[in-house]
């Protein structure tokens, strides 16, 4: 009986950046890069293992979260001059002493490129592990014509150079044989191999091309703002289900609401709710998943719907996250495993605690970027109704559910 290949999945993140601070846990569609990296490599169908190599304490965290083994980097491998190269063979040994078995293929996977798909680390994958080729990497097709500027004499800029092209001949796009540009997102390499020769390219190199709308590599804070703003046109449209969550948090001004208040002579406040919000909240919680609303306003109606939803409320809080973690500790339940629906940017330090962050559709722009799903429906308008849906089906189907009077 054959041994199955193991293909090991190197993913490199320090905790250092000069360019933007944090920049491996830096949230893309809701989701920190070190995770979007880990969760893309433990959906490809040809690895085996995945390892995030990290001098980083929080880093190992949300890479553990998101179902990656941790690395410790020693720091004479972890400085701004210290090759991917480096940590990949240090990798490659933890995982042997850990595992006892050597790997026969590796890969070298990069967080800082947020829309790398499993399709894609499976296609290097393949090149390798399927043979001829000895290293695979993932490419773009490039049809652009390359210049090179040569300074001249003093008061002259000299003459360009078309690096890939006679300028003088300018032939039709495809008259041009393709050429392939570079991503910086996966390699594979021969395990073997790539212990002797100790770099990414050697032997026999296979180009796999992948879908140039997915490249983008983040460097800076442009770069950053550009993958968010993408990311959900390049995202798949992913909303959880009820096995992808134990608990529900709702915040109520702007997401149970529209988020405006009507005062009258005397100073009373009056909110305007949606009925469907309260049937997906009583289908939630005769589900059995446990809920809370948290509110920073002191309002007594805050209480008050809380108390006609008969779930509990905690409200006029300052520090949500606090208050939220503090809840999740005497419950027991993992933040990755929480639902937090909100619009504003105060609900944005819960958004970094849990799992499964959700904007309403007439959020903060911010909050919208933040959030891993966003309902089609504004808050007040029944978008935790939507939310239900996701969990419990469209139907809200569960046993015994009828629809709360006045709900």
């Amino acid at each position: 009986m054959t041994t199955p290949a193991t293909v090991l999945a190197v993913i490199p993140a320090r905790g250092g950046s000069k360019g933007v601070p944090a920049k491996n846990l830096a949230e893309v569609g809701g989701v920190p890069l070190v995770a979007r990296a880990v969760l893309v490599c433990r959906g490809a169908r040809l690895v085996t293992d995945v390892v995030v190599s990290t001098d980083d304490a929080d880093i190992a965290a949300a890479a553990r979260a998101a179902g990656a083994e941790a690395v410790h980097r020693p720091a004479s491998i972890a400085g701004d001059t210290a090759s991917s190269e480096s940590a990949v063979l240090h990798a490659m040994d933890a995982f042997e002493a850990t595992h006892g078995r050597r790997a026969d293929v590796v890969l070298l996977v990069q967080c800082t490129s947020p829309f790398l798909t499993s399709e894609d680390v499976d296609g290097v994958t393949a090149e390798v592990l399927q043979g001829p080729a000895d290293t695979a990497l993932t490419t773009a097709p490039s049809h652009g014509f390359l210049w090179r500027a040569r300074s001249g004499e003093q008061g002259d800029t000299g003459d360009a150079l078309g690096v890939n092209h006679d300028k003088a001949f300018r032939p039709r796009r495809q008259d041009r044989e393709p050429e392939y540009l570079e991503t910086g997102a996966a390699y594979a390499m021969d395990a073997e191999g790539f212990r002797r020769h100790g770099h990414r390219f050697f032997g026999r190199t296979a180009v796999v091309v992948t879908d140039p709308a997915r490249v983008l590599e983040i460097d800076d804070p442009h770069d950053l703002a550009r993958a968010r703003a993408l990311a959900p046109l390049l995202d798949p449209v992913t909303t959880p289900v009820l096995a992808d969550v134990d608990a529900v948090v709702l915040d109520f001004d702007g997401t149970q609401t529209d988020d405006r208040v009507l005062v009258d002579s005397e100073g009373h406040e009056f909110v305007s709710v949606h009925r469907g919000d309260g049937l997906g909240i009583a289908a939630l919680r005769r589900s059995g998943v446990p809920l809370l609303i948290l509110s920073s306003e002191q309002n007594p109606v805050v209480a008050a719907r809380a108390r006609k939803l008969r779930i509990p409320v905690l409200h006029g809080i300052d520090r949500k996250d606090r208050a939220l973690k503090q809840w999740c500790d005497e419950n027991g339940v993992d933040p990755q495993r929480v639902l937090y629906a909100g619009n504003d940017v105060n609900d944005l330090p819960c958004f970094h605690l849990v799992g499964w962050p959700v904007a309403v559709a007439n959020a903060h722009d911010a909050v919208k970027a933040a959030a891993r799903a966003v309902t089609a429906t504004p808050g007040g308008s029944g978008a935790i109704r939507e939310i239900a849906g996701w969990l419990l089906g469209p139907e809200l189907t569960v046993p015994t559910l009828t629809p709360t009077p006045n709900a």
